[in-house]
């Protein structure tokens, strides 16, 4: 696939290094001489210095072959732009473009991005995906990634084994046996570091972090056998009052009648405007960092702390300060990749990884196939894939203990008919069949190609 990415900050670098691995033809379009020299000096793809949206800069970066362009600078109107100029001299297929002011984005303006005005095929809004991955989590506390698949019905969390987990030390064979009724499959763990797919016989460790895919309906008791019984968070102070924290603070308003959130913004004149929005939340101006305001806030009384400003330093610090203060756990934040790794060895009981989740918008719509939903999982090493079964895939018609399926993949459950059925030996997939799947990255092309209208697999 020929692809162009315009912008090569955190988002453009990440989906650039993603694509490339995968041996597509990537060109990186930036204004900024010591980004692409970065770009250049580190993945295989092509550099461009000059403006995204200019046509001799997109002609010179090939847009007359191109299958997509994707355009992720920090400007909506050069993304929007460029995608236009891409559709309108070079008729290229496929449009992705990043916007961050929510006022494009809507509801009584949903038909601006259409064929018939701006071409746009997909927009993604970072805020609101981050905001809703914030909500997700607040939902299910206990997870430290949460991941909704088929409509919902299906859930892929990633849960940390403790100490007291009943868990471990237990072959996953025997917890079908020990728990008939748990329609929960492990698909993914991470040891030391490393991540890899377990076997039937192999056995979870006291600080192991597993992935595992589970019916919505079994959430909760998933994460109760594997040894985390918090409870929903009902006192909520939120740090930061941008698109993300006001999202967030609307939706809690809106859903859970029993919450009360307090949040914290820095900027007077912000402050003013979101306690104007929202109704039962009261707005504190101050910084996150004032200790005297975190009380203010009742800190220490807290469920949870979520820290939602465009300072990861303040995110950090701040979680830190309030579960000294008292308060229960917190949820930060992060977009420095350079900060995940020392997140837990600094009190943080989960974070927020925006890059992340916008390359997983991202590749959901770049996988060739039947691909319904895409999560980049423990920085890009595997993907949860949703795909749609063809009648030509060969996964249909022959029982999973028949089907050689390829190394690095493994099958977490299988919707059909609005029900969740878990893989076992005796299944056969039928097509229409919607089957989510946990693949590390060297498996990811052959997921594709599964999922493909074409007779040829591997």
């Amino acid at each position: 696939m020929r692809v162009i990415i315009c912008g090569a900050g955190q988002v453009g670098y990440g989906i650039a290094e993603r694509l490339a691995a995968e041996q597509n033809d990537v060109s990186v379009i930036d204004t900024s001489v010591e980004l692409i020299r970065a770009v250049r000096d580190t993945l295989d793809v092509r550099g461009f210095v000059g403006h995204g949206a200019h046509p001799d800069v997109l002609e010179a970066a090939g847009a007359q072959n191109a299958d997509m362009i994707i355009a992720v600078t920090l400007y909506d109107e050069v993304n929007i732009v460029a995608c236009e100029v891409a559709h309108a001299l070079f008729n290229v297929p496929t449009k992705i473009a990043r916007i961050r002011a929510q006022s494009y984005l809507r509801p009584h303006y949903q038909d601006l991005f259409s064929r018939a005005n701006l071409p746009i095929d997909v927009t993604i809004s970072p805020e609101l995906e981050v905001a809703e991955m914030v909500l997700r989590r607040i939902a299910i506390p206990g997870a430290t990634d949460v991941v909704r698949f088929a409509d919902g019905k299906i859930a892929m969390v990633a849960i940390d084994c403790l100490e007291d987990c009943p868990v471990i030390n237990t072959p996953l064979s025997q917890l079908t046996e020990l728990f008939p009724d748990l329609r929960s499959t492990v698909v993914g763990v991470v040891r030391n570091g490393k991540l890899f797919i377990p076997h039937s016989a192999d056995q979870l460790f006291a600080g192991d972090l597993a992935y595992v895919v589970t019916t919505k309906e079994q959430v909760r008791r998933t994460l109760g056998l594997f040894g985390h019984d918090e409870q929903e968070a009902t006192r909520i102070v939120v740090a930061g009052g941008g698109n993300i924290g006001l999202h967030v603070a609307r939706t809690l308003e809106q859903r859970q009648s029993r919450t009360r959130v307090k949040m914290i913004e820095n900027t007077r004149e912000r402050a003013i405007a979101v306690a104007d929005e929202l109704r039962r939340t009261v707005v504190l101006n101050g910084s996150a960092l004032d200790q005297k305001l975190l009380l203010e806030a009742d800190i220490q009384e807290a469920d949870l702390m979520v820290a939602l400003t465009n300072n990861d330093q303040v995110n950090i610090l701040s979680s830190v300060m309030a579960k000294r203060l008292g308060c229960k756990a917190n949820l930060a934040l992060i977009n420095n990749p350079a900060f995940h790794d020392i997140a837990g060895t600094l009190d943080i009981d989960a974070y927020v990884n925006p890059r992340a989740i916008t390359i997983s918008r991202v590749l959901q719509h770049v996988r060739r196939g039947r691909i319904r939903a895409v999560h980049s999982v423990h920085k890009g090493l595997a993907e949860a894939i949703e795909a749609e079964a063809l009648e030509t895939s060969p996964l249909v018609g022959s029982a999973l203990r028949d089907v050689k399926l390829p190394e690095g993949m493994r099958i977490g459950a299988v919707y059909r008919d609005g029900a969740v059925l878990q893989p076992n030996g005796s299944l056969k997939i039928k097509a229409k069949d919607r089957v989510v799947i946990f693949a590390m990255a060297s498996a990811v092309k052959q997921v594709e190609q599964m999922f493909r209208v074409s007779l040829e697999f591997f």
